[in-house]
């Protein structure tokens, strides 16, 4: 029978497992792409439709509040309907307000369509979800950074490149009105594509597909209790919700970062939009390899140590990011603003990875619910910041709240130890 992989053959596609892994963080990137793919045209936006300080902060919120919700639910779908299907439907469906809010004519609609592009960010579950269940102990790890850092790059990728489509577009003669609306249509087709990618390459698990291997009454490792069944017994686990704050104030800040950045290197030091755009992308961008990083650390420390290594490298990790975040709160100088922003944002990215490098051993029976908590924990973090900064009315002194925020955080992460009767390696989920 077929077994999870223990090792990462990066340029092999010939397995199931590695098949999954190049799959589900292109996915994943392309989602993340069309998630934040407003967020750097947005000085341009607030110009056509008017739009207030509130009525921004709003767009913000929208933008990661259904993700709460979608993930909480998107993680025990998983578990009953597997990864591969739910992926497909995920990127099919949310391909609608994606191409829904290039034709957005009021505040009102293009609130309504952000709202709905939020659900896309559920797809973080399902990544981290299928690189579980197809990879073992000893490379799980890097294996959930990895897929999910890349995936996160795609955020930093918008950032920097949309601005420059929505520059072809006018070149080719379009307005400016129209040159946003037709960027914003790019991501969109992108996702379609990906649905059918994802369908026809993937499977559940390295056994087969979830719903033939149950019909034939195959056993296989993954799956695990289906359903919400999965999620309240998730829900029972301490560990999975002190996960849920630290993971608030990592991801939960990196989605903050990515809705603010441009027009706040715009509004506070005179950037210009293609500046800003390259300014807030390169935070992204440290994705590529900053999740890896914190993921592969993690792994490296657990096999020197314990399970209780992993645990204490977050903690290191969202202490560096706390005191990251209040330097950068507190510059006045776009070049140190900048190097502030960097250095914050590597030990949030490395946090996130290493979150999720603890994630599979919480409860390997109710994996999906205990990924779906933990993910929704970072966007609870993102509204959180979000409602913060509409009451503040400035960034600076949101940032610097936040930062304080962090540090206390930070704490959970040292509350998440195990027994030392607890393995490092996982137990296997019943079929």
């Amino acid at each position: 029978m077929a077994g999870k992989a223990n090792s990462i053959k990066l340029f092999s596609f010939d397995t199931p497992q590695m098949r999954a892994f190049h799959l589900t963080w292109v996915a994943f990137f392309v989602c993340f792409f069309a998630w934040f793919a407003c967020a750097p045209l947005m000085p341009v936006i607030k110009g056509e439709f008017h739009l207030s300080v509130s009525q921004i902060a709003d767009i913000n919120i929208a933008a990661v509040a259904i993700t709460i919700i979608v993930r909480l639910i998107i993680g025990p779908l998983c578990d009953r309907f597997g990864p591969r299907k739910a992926y497909t439907g995920l990127l099919a469906l949310g391909a609608i307000p994606v191409l829904g809010v290039a034709m957005a004519q009021s505040y009102e609609s293009f609130l309504l369509f952000r709202l709905g592009i939020g659900a896309v960010g559920a797809s973080f579950v399902i990544t981290q979800y299928h690189t579980s269940v197809m990879f073992g102990p000893k490379v799980v790890g890097t294996a959930n950074a990895a897929s999910a850092g890349w995936g996160n790059s795609g955020g930093g990728v918008a950032q920097a490149t949309m601005p420059l489509i929505m520059g072809a577009m006018i070149m080719l003669g379009v307005s400016e009105t129209m040159g946003w609306r037709a960027a914003l249509v790019v991501p969109g087709v992108m996702m379609l594509i990906m649905a059918v990618v994802y369908y026809k390459f993937t499977q559940d698990c390295p056994e087969g597909n979830f719903t033939e291997l149950r019909a034939a009454g195959v056993p296989f490792e993954a799956g695990g209790k289906g359903g919400w069944a999965s999620f309240f017994e998730a829900c029972r686990n301490y560990r999975a919700w002190l996960l849920f704050i630290t993971y608030g104030a990592c991801f939960g800040i990196e989605l903050f970062i990515h809705n603010v950045a441009a027009t706040y290197y715009v509004d506070h030091f005179g950037l210009s939009l293609k500046q800003a755009g390259m300014a807030a992308g390169s935070f992204g961008l440290l994705a590529l390899f900053a999740r890896a990083l914190g993921g592969w650390i993690s792994d490296k420390v657990a096999a020197r140590g314990d399970l209780n290594s992993r645990v204490n490298l977050l903690f290191v990790l969202m202490l560096g990011e706390g005191l990251g975040l209040l330097w950068f709160s507190q510059t006045t100088s776009v070049t140190l603003a900048i190097v502030a922003m960097l250095a914050f944002g590597l030990c949030t990215h490395m946090a996130c990875g290493s979150t999720y490098a603890l994630v599979p051993f919480v409860n390997p029976k109710a994996l999906g619910g205990v990924a779906g908590i933990v993910g929704a924990g970072g966007n609870v973090g993102a509204v959180l910041a979000g409602f913060l900064m509409k009451g503040t009315g400035d960034v600076r002194q949101t940032l610097l709240i936040l930062g304080g925020a962090v540090l206390v955080s930070a704490l959970c992460a040292i509350g998440v130890r195990f027994t030392l009767t607890v393995p490092e390696t996982p137990a296997p989920a019943a079929a």
